[in-house]
């Protein structure tokens, strides 16, 4: 078994989701709305900009949803495929 998923991890590696994906993945699986973001984010608005990809987040953002969400640190600070290019 420890032989197919390190010839699977090597061969099809999967990419960490996109940072915002993320944060929704674990607001959805932890039953957290916006409101509950504001502790991570900052107020109301930065927090209703980052899942609208209207603003990106900062180092402190991603350290607190990190310690604070469990969300892996390499999901929240992947660039966003649009400014890959």
């Amino acid at each position: 078994m420890t032989l197919v998923e390190a010839w699977e991890t090597k061969h099809y590696p999967i990419d960490p989701p996109d940072p915002v994906e993320a944060i929704k993945y674990h607001m959805e699986q932890k039953g957290l709305g916006p409101g509950d973001l504001v502790r991570y984010i900052g107020s109301r608005t930065p927090v209703r900009e980052v899942l609208d990809r209207e603003r990106p987040l900062t180092l402190r953002m991603v350290w607190r949803l990190h310690k604070g969400l469990g969300i892996s640190a390499e999901s929240l600070t992947k660039m966003p495929k649009e400014q890959t290019a």
